[in-house]
């Protein structure tokens, strides 16, 4: 049986969506249907129903999905094996990130990781906490780091700091001069958001049902999809807003913005967040614990070796 063909009817199954799978596999969406018609046509039976714009699996489906998942498993646990045979650290992994994780504190991370661990490649894809959660569920990132909470079951989330937001108005603003703002001081004031879907947008949002105060009440007059967007906002005086310290760290010392602390504080955590997998694989096991030694000590830790057998996520 061709792997290719069990591989892009896996894909498609565990989507249930052609055109996705395409997308995940970086094939165009005829090719997809071929190869599913080639192993309908090796196994004589149907494995999906098409109907009414909908795909669901039939009976034989259901069933080859299954031995599917098991035979890509495998694989995947004799490969990990194998390079822990060889003790080696290798290959590649793809990250996910939203916005703020990705411009603001990953790079520095990153570079520290890869100058002890140059054997590693890293890609790097970024979208908004929803966009990249969606990419583990999917399987097409080993690891997500966000900046909001995730309570899909399925997935490990393992917080690994603190992140503190501050209120961000222009120098001349009334409330520039104070020292500290509660949500009534400026809850009527124009308001530049992240769009929905945003991790940023949701903590935001949580923190006035804290203060019991309705989501509804706040002056949304703007949704800009970036932190830099909202800080050139915010600098224009198009209104205020809530942003990271790490975000708004430029602006506040040359002057551009000034970042006042909230009372009560609004911190969140930036969590990693990756599969409940049944296989270890050691070069994705490294890289937490890098991340986890480096959020732990603020600096650059010493080369980690790779995990012995007995260890695990």
């Amino acid at each position: 049986m061709s792997d290719r063909r069990l591989q892009v009817f896996f894909t498609v199954a565990r989507l249930l969506s052609f055109t996705r799978a395409a997308e995940v596999l970086h094939m165009t969406q005829p090719a997809v249907t071929f190869q599913v018609r080639q192993l309908e046509e090796q196994l004589d039976s149907r494995l999906f129903d098409r109907t009414h714009n909908r795909v669901t699996l039939t009976d034989t489906g259901r069933l080859v999905f299954r031995y599917a998942e098991r035979i890509f498993e495998t694989y995947a646990e004799m490969d990990a094996a194998l390079r822990e045979l060889k003790g080696a650290v290798g290959g590649a992994l793809v990250l996910g990130a939203s916005t703020t994780v990705a411009e603001y504190l990953l790079p520095t991370l990153l570079g520290a990781f890869l100058r002890s661990h140059p054997e590693v490649g890293i890609s790097l894809r970024v979208g908004n906490t929803e966009a990249v959660v969606a990419m583990v569920e999917e399987s097409e990132i080993d690891l997500g780091v966000v900046e909001a909470p995730v309570s899909n079951r399925n997935l490990i989330v393992q917080p690994c700091l603190i992140d503190r937001l501050r209120l961000i108005v222009p120098p001349d603003h009334r409330l520039a001069a104070r020292r500290k703002v509660t949500l009534e001081d400026f809850v009527d004031e124009p308001f530049v958001c992240r769009e929905e879907g945003s991790g940023t947008r949701e903590v935001i949002m949580e923190y006035l049902t804290r203060q019991g105060c309705s989501r509804a009440r706040l002056n949304l007059c703007m949704e800009l999809g970036s932190p830099e967007a909202i800080k050139g906002a915010v600098a224009a005086g198009m209104g205020i807003s809530m942003l990271s310290e790490s975000v708004i760290a430029k602006e506040v010392v040359l002057g551009q913005l000034v970042a006042i602390p909230l009372e009560p504080t609004l911190e969140r955590p930036i969590s990693l967040v990756h599969a409940r997998q049944k296989f270890r694989v050691p070069t994705l096991e490294v890289l937490l614990r890098f991340i986890r030694e480096y959020c732990t000590h603020g600096d650059e830790p010493d080369r980690i070796p790779a995990p012995s057998p007995e260890e695990g996520l």
